[in-house]
């Protein structure tokens, strides 16, 4: 990792001035705690760790303010509110210096219709592909190969990486950041069924909504709606190689893990958490709140701030009490037999 910060430039970045310590160290790399050496910037996200801080070689290490301690000679700490938040605004500065924005404009390359509407202060790459009556607005970047279809809305200071298809009709707000290979707009898995078993495909005419801040991973998939729109909702985080179906609407600043598939129209509520490779049945209401451990099977409408797990997926107070009856499964199951040989033996007297 080329870099290069001074303990100066460390504080600007995160705005906070807690300092204990001095060094004269310029930061050259980032670490954990215990591979830091000279030089390191690391810290203190996972209280788990807190034991390695006083053996730790780095120059400085973030820390929270109520941490107790002492830096070594020639290491400072840095108290902060979110230790890790503020690690994640200097790595935002060294990525902007790693990774500049490309250059104001549109490739030669690229095939734009005529009646595309592209801000002046909007990046379009190589091989990029604009649809009619497409808008895309100010310092908005898409990288190379990507597919915009027809009237499709771009808001501003969007990142788009290669390889990503936006297809017609679809509106993106501001903000948004998606990754290497994602979908936006396939048509939904519709089918009406005939008499004689054949499978008649239902066009998806509806449209889909990314609204402001949303962050969606590689490779992930997110269907237009039949009818109406499938929407996702301000500032909503959402990992790799999740399948999101049509007419689902989720709700602001949730956070989907990879591997998760949601069936359509079902509607994720405000701040739900959902762990990787959740599945989702359809026509259904998660509440605002609640927190799906990974692996669940969600089959019905559940509460606002429900603790869920499991397949079906319970209460996680049911589901601990189901997993501390099953470890006695086995010993329930040699008295059982024992019972059974003893009956056996005094009804055959």
């Amino acid at each position: 990792m080329l870099i290069c910060l001074t303990l100066d430039e460390i504080l600007h970045i995160i705005g906070e001035e807690n300092v204990q310590g001095n060094t004269n160290q310029h930061i050259t790399t980032i670490a954990t705690l215990s591979k830091a050496t000279l030089g390191s910037l690391s810290f203190l996200t996972n209280s788990a760790y807190k034991k390695q801080v006083h053996c730790s070689q780095a120059s400085v290490i973030l820390l929270p303010k109520d941490f107790d301690g002492t830096p070594a000679k020639n290491q400072v700490f840095l108290r902060v509110e979110n230790p890790s938040l503020s690690l994640a605004l200097i790595c935002e500065h060294i990525e902007q210096k790693l990774n500049p924005l490309p250059k104001l404009g549109i490739h030669p390359s690229a095939v734009i219709h005529p009646s595309a509407i592209i801000n002046k202060k909007a990046t379009i790459g190589p091989l990029c592909t604009i649809g009619a009556e497409t808008e895309i607005d100010a310092d908005t970047v898409l990288e190379g190969q990507v597919f915009v279809g027809k009237k499709v809305l771009i808001g501003k200071n969007c990142f788009i990486r290669a390889n990503v298809v936006i297809a017609d009709q679809s509106t993106i707000g501001n903000y948004v950041f998606l990754s290497a290979g994602v979908v936006i707009g396939a048509d939904g898995f519709g089918y009406s069924t005939t008499a004689e078993g054949k499978h008649y495909k239902e066009p998806q005419i509806g449209r889909i909504l990314i609204e402001d801040r949303v962050e969606i991973g590689a490779n992930s998939t997110l269907d237009r709606a039949r009818i109406d729109e499938t929407r996702i909702g301000e500032g909503t985080k959402i990992d790799n190689l999740v399948q999101i179906a049509h007419n689902v609407v989720i709700g602001r600043n949730c956070l989907i893990a990879a591997q998760v598939g949601i069936a359509g129209s079902t509607i994720i509520e405000d701040n739900v958490c959902i762990g990787g490779q959740v599945g989702i049945n359809g026509h259904i209401t998660i509440g605002q709140g609640t927190k799906i451990s990974g692996k669940a099977g969600v089959t019905k409408d559940f509460p606002p701030e429900s603790m869920l797990r499991g397949n079906p997926a319970t209460p996680i107070r049911i589901q601990n009490r189901i997993l501390a009856a099953q470890r006695k499964l086995p010993e329930l199951l040699k008295k059982v037999a024992k019972m059974e040989t003893l009956l056996h033996s005094i009804i055959n007297k």
